[in-house]
């Protein structure tokens, strides 16, 4: 069955049947991390609403060329034109290379998204390895007239631009009610109006980072960086540029700049935004000092956790709010999650052990598979998608302890929900799996729960009562049925 998938588009405020620009193959361009530091809680959300995104792309048969960038260069301390560069300002710290934090805190990275479980990207470019781009683009904005050089700096012109296009289309603002409000600030003497943004920035002294121009030695600015290298991965016009709220303004809104300054257009068809992650109702971030790492989530190693808690319950807290809402942090919540997660996958191994019949197809099982898919194209609505999923759980449940009969269709089309959305879609997968799926934790379990079953056999109930504990101990909990045993992480 074809089904159409619509996408909220930041740029003209609506929901968008999704047409692909390329017959099939879609182009998608994510902001990636700035790699000065662990990824927090907050990084999660991207990485985990655009791989649902590309997950339920390649479901539906699509190619997708998936890139995602990495900032390493020209990420100034306060996100403007003025302060240190944020991967320098931490290599003076530790007084170690520039590239020795970014490859240590790249890696650092890549493993979080790993445990996850989100898809690599099909290309991962880095700023520092496309200046050449950068400064092509900067021509090609100068020769255009949007932009000027002031001491071999050079910056955007906001206000030509906005006389001729207009400037603040993406984020919905005004430039003449954003100038009104605001005041010239102190150390911008180099520049025109306090809005303008700088394409190049001519490196000081002191500057680590720095590389030859025609105007300086230094580096690019931070909204460069992301146009240059998605035209030259995606071609200058392409699908789906996507990213958090909070880069909505200013970063996506130059980007938007740059590109139709350059170009004439925009080039990019749809804008997405993930929300925020709050805790107590702020934002998340490095910048306020009230994030919460990967590392410290999984570990429990943090003064707001109560507990640690494993990547599957991170990453199905995450999906249990659509990724245009903000999601306020709290223990209940993922303890919450936790669970949730824990019924779902018990579900899904309680469907094999449920005896059949020869009745048809029934016709609630038919529409949560339609309702969850129906979710899923609407906008990513994975929280009605798993609501539904739930619907399944309790059909399931009912029919283990026999209160309703479950046919040979049914139990096709709930294995498919589990296997096609929960798994291959969602992303989600039972702890203790490795990459190809496999459960190393499950073939342990089943193994020392064969010593358990010869105690009983042999009638040595106390070691088959200490085996229990043991298991019980490590967070495994074991049911014995008429069936047989049952376990539980």
């Amino acid at each position: 069955m074809e089904r159409e998938l619509f996408l909220y588009n930041t740029l003209n405020r609506k929901k968008e049947k999704f047409i692909p620009l390329n017959n099939g193959i879609v182009g998608l361009y994510v902001c990636g991390p700035t790699v000065y530091g662990d990824a927090h809680l907050g990084h999660s959300r991207p990485g985990i609403t655009y791989d649902v995104l590309v997950r339920l792309f390649k479901h539906f048969g699509y190619k997708v060329r998936y890139v995602r960038n990495i900032t390493d260069v020209g990420h100034l301390e306060n996100d403007s034109d003025s302060g240190e560069d944020k991967i320098a300002q931490k290599a003076r710290v530790e007084q170690i290379e520039p590239m020795e934090v970014v490859q240590y805190y790249t890696i650092r990275y890549h493993e979080a998204m790993k445990m996850l479980n989100t898809l690599p990207p099909s290309i991962e470019p880095r700023a520092s390895g496309h200046i050449i781009e950068q400064i092509d683009l900067v021509n090609k904005i100068l020769e255009k007239g949007y932009a000027y050089e002031s001491n071999g700096s050079v910056y955007f012109d906001v206000n030509r631009y906005n006389s001729d296009f207009k400037y603040g289309r993406l984020s919905g603002r005004s430039l003449d009610d954003m100038q009104s409000n605001t005041r010239d600030l102190d150390g911008q003497q180099d520049k025109r109006s306090p809005f303008d943004f700088a394409l190049w920035k001519k490196a000081s002294p002191e500057h680590i980072m720095r590389w030859p121009s025609p105007w300086s030695d230094g580096f690019p600015g931070w909204h460069l960086e992301c146009s240059a290298m998605s035209a030259k991965y995606l071609g200058e016009s392409f699908d789906i540029h996507g990213g958090g709220m909070d880069l909505l303004f200013p970063h996506h809104e130059c980007e938007l700049a740059q590109n139709t300054a350059a170009r004439g257009e925009g080039g990019i068809r749809y804008w997405m935004h993930n929300n925020m992650i709050t805790i107590n109702g702020q934002k998340m971030g490095k910048s306020l000092g009230n994030f919460i790492t990967l590392p410290e989530l999984f570990s429990g190693d943090h003064k707001l956790l109560q507990q640690a808690y494993s990547p599957m319950t991170i990453r199905f807290f995450i999906l249990q709010a659509h990724y245009r809402s903000t999601l306020d942090f709290s223990n209940e919540a993922l303890i919450a999650a936790e669970k949730g997660y824990k019924r779902l996958f018990n579900a899904k191994k309680d469907l094999d052990s449920i005896k059949l019949t020869t009745a048809d197809l029934t016709k609630e099982v038919e529409d949560i598979y339609n309702d969850v898919y129906s979710a899923l194209c609407d906008d990513l609505n994975t929280p009605i998608a798993i609501a539904k999923l739930f619907d399944a759980v309790r059909l399931i449940n009912s029919a283990k302890d026999g209160s309703i009969s479950l046919s040979k269709e049914d139990y096709n089309l709930l294995k498919a929900l589990f296997n096609e959305v929960l798994s291959d879609v969602l992303g989600l997968r039972e702890e203790g799996l490795n990459e190809d799926g496999n459960s190393k934790i499950g073939s342990l379990v089943e193994l020392i729960l064969d010593f358990r079953k010869e105690a009983k056999k042999n009638r040595d109930f106390a070691k088959s009562d200490e085996i229990r504990q043991k298991l019980t101990d490590l967070g495994i909990t074991i049911k014995d049925t008429k069936e047989g045993t049952e376990w539980s992480i």
